[in-house]
Formats: C-alpha cells, sequence, structure tokens
C-alpha cells in the first residue's frame, strides 16, 4: 500500500546552491528518496546546511539520505577553504600496518565534516580492485591491489563513516577495477573469465555485503552478460550481486547520466528497474533528463522499501570525538597531503 508521502525509487542532484522553484515544486511532486550533492552545490557551509534542509522539507522528511562523494583525492566535493583536503585512497597503501587505522580515522573526520552541514551519506568506500592496464577512473583512487588491502581499508572506511553517523556505500559492485575505459565517458567492457572475477573482483564485496548500501557499476561483464553492463543485467543482479557475493542492501544505480549508457533517460530507468535495482540515481540537475527518468519511476515498494528502511536504521548519532586531536593524528600521518 502506497500513499501520497511514500517516496519514489530514485535520488536526484540540484542546478546550484539553492533551490530555484521550479526544482521545489518538482521535488514536491515527485518525492525522491534521496538527493545527492556535487561541487556546484557546495558553498560555504552555512549555504550547505540551508541546502540540505531544503531539500528534506520539499519532501517532508528529516531522515532523507543526502549523498556526495567524499573520498579523498580527486573525488572530494567538499574542500578548502571550508574543509580539509584529504589524500586519495591510494596513498594509505604507503603507511603499512598502521592503515586501516588512520584510514577508519580519516573516514571518521570526513563523517564530522559532513554530519555537521546535514549530509547523512557518502560513496564511498570504493571496493574496485585495480589491475595492469586498466583506465586511471580507478587508479589513485583504490586502496590497494589486492582484494585483502582492499578489505581491510575499505572495511576501516565503512566503519569510520558509521562511527560519525554517515552510511557508506560500496562502489562499484560487482567491480570497476578492469575496466579499459572511463564510463564516464564510454561503456567498459571486461572479458575476464567467472572464476577470476570471482577469486579477485568480487572478493572486496562479498566482504563487506553486511553494509547497507551499494553502487551499481556501469561495466559489461562479458562472462556474466556480453550485451548488458551490471547496472542493467537481471543476470547480474541477480546472480552475482544478491546471489553469489549476497548483498541484501539497498542497491542503487551509479549515475546514470553517464555515458556508458545509451538511449532516453526513461528507459535506462526502467531498465535498471527491470534488472532488480532498488533506486536510480541521477546526478547533473537536469530538469529535462530528471523529468524523463521520473517517467519510469515508480513508488519505492516491497523488498526495495524494507532495504530503504533497513539501511536508514542503522544511522546513529556520531560516537563522541576529540577533534582537535584526531585531526593532529589523522595530518600527522600524511605531513603533505
Amino acid at each position: 500500500m502506497t500513499s501520497a508521502s511514500t517516496p519514489r525509487a530514485v535520488i536526484l542532484g540540484c542546478s546550484g546552491t539553492v533551490l530555484t522553484t521550479e526544482e521545489r515544486a518538482f521535488f514536491r511532486d515527485l518525492r525522491p528518496w534521496g538527493f545527492i550533492l556535487f561541487k556546484r552545490n557546495i558553498g560555504t557551509p552555512e549555504e550547505v546546511r540551508a541546502l540540505t534542509a531544503s531539500l528534506r522539507e520539499t519532501v517532508g522528511r528529516a531522515d532523507a539520505p543526502i549523498l556526495i562523494d567524499q573520498e579523498g583525492g580527486r573525488v572530494q566535493r567538499m574542500g578548502p577553504p571550508h574543509w580539509p583536503k584529504y589524500p586519495a585512497g591510494g596513498r594509505f597503501r604507503a603507511l603499512g600496518d598502521g592503515a586501516a587505522e588512520i584510514a577508519g580515522l580519516g573516514a571518521r573526520l570526513m563523517a564530522h565534516d559532513l554530519s555537521d552541514v546535514g549530509i547523512n551519506v557518502d560513496c564511498a568506500p570504493m571496493l574496485d580492485v585495480p589491475v595492469a592496464g586498466s583506465d586511471n577512473i580507478i587508479g589513485d583512487r583504490a586502496y590497494g591491489d589486492t582484494p585483502e588491502r582492499v578489505i581491510e581499508l575499505g572495511r576501516a572506511v565503512a566503519e569510520g563513516l558509521m562511527a560519525g553517523g554517515v552510511l557508506p556505500v560500496i562502489k562499484h559492485i560487482p567491480g570497476h577495477g578492469r575496466a579499459t575505459c572511463d564510463s564516464h565517458l564510454d561503456l567498459p567492457v571486461v572479458e575476464a573469465d567467472r572464476e577470476e572475477l570471482s577469486r579477485s573482483d568480487f572478493r572486496p564485496f562479498r566482504a563487506l555485503a553486511d553494509l547497507p548500501l551499494a553502487m551499481s557499476a556501469h561495466v559489461v561483464f562479458t562472462a556474466l552478460d556480453p550485451e548488458r553492463p551490471a547496472t542493467l543485467s537481471e543476470r547480474v543482479i541477480g546472480e552475482i550481486v544478491r546471489g553469489e557475493i549476497g548483498f541484501d542492501g539497498l542497491l542503487m544505480t551509479d549515475d546514470l547520466s553517464m555515458h556508458a549508457l545509451q538511449g532516453p533517460f526513461r528507459e535506462r530507468a526502467a531498465a535498471a528497474y527491470r534488472a532488480g535495482i532498488d533506486v536510480v540515481l541521477h546526478c547533473n540537475g537536469r530538469m529535462d533528463e530528471m523529468r524523463a527518468v521520473a517517467e519510469a519511476t515508480p513508488d519505492l515498494a516491497g523488498e526495495g522499501a524494507r532495504r530503504a528502511e533497513a539501511a536508514l536504521a542503522r544511522l546513529a548519532p556520531p560516537d563522541a570525538l576529540d577533534l582537535a586531536a584526531a585531526r593532529a593524528r589523522f595530518d600527522a600521518a600524511f605531513p603533505t597531503a
């Protein structure tokens, strides 16, 4: 049973640091489950707080998810002068046995920055395992070049975020590390066999399958489904993500506006839902594209609603933190970050 207050199965962006009249009306009518912010939306801390409050007001839900990509390095939407600069995931590789502690501490500090301005979901940790010859879109964002290292540091980052009152999103399930092109620009095709994928690429996602949220990969795995990227593949989502990997949390797409996907936006969204995605993600804030996505967007119901409720139930107030001491300890590990 649904009602006028039931959210729709979509996460959307907006155009600037303040909602337009058109955006307010559209979001009130559509009732998206959540929102995502990018650099174009980030002003001063006060402006971000006002924006997150405005977004939640449009849907009438105080716990509405507001996402951001805050990994560190080249993927950091909030940065100087108002927030610290954080190192890329790859820089933790050089820290040896203490890397997990520092990675978790950095995530806890990021969570403080985010929760302070009303952001409660971070699209991290990235669990992709890069291989030789793969595109640099993953590159130094990866926590390591072995599944074991990615698992260790990915778990630390996820736990650090949750300790700070922010939900993590594991990405890009079932793995983007072998892609030889940037899925923002083209459709990657991975030709590794099923056994190799299971032995390497899927392992970090299996190890962290207990986490509440995941983002799909716009990648074709020829050994699994030679015709459709994972985001649009019923076989990949059903047999691999839900089956072999065992992820039963809320599954969202990567951005539907990326060039790895083709065709009208209504059909991109519809194909993702048919494949088994719970919630689609559209990021660029273009109203014409969002309206097209909305045409195919159902209410968040059934298993998707259960998973969404379970994810939000894991939001908790931040643990106590001596902020100055934590920042000093973290900064000491990266004196030139």
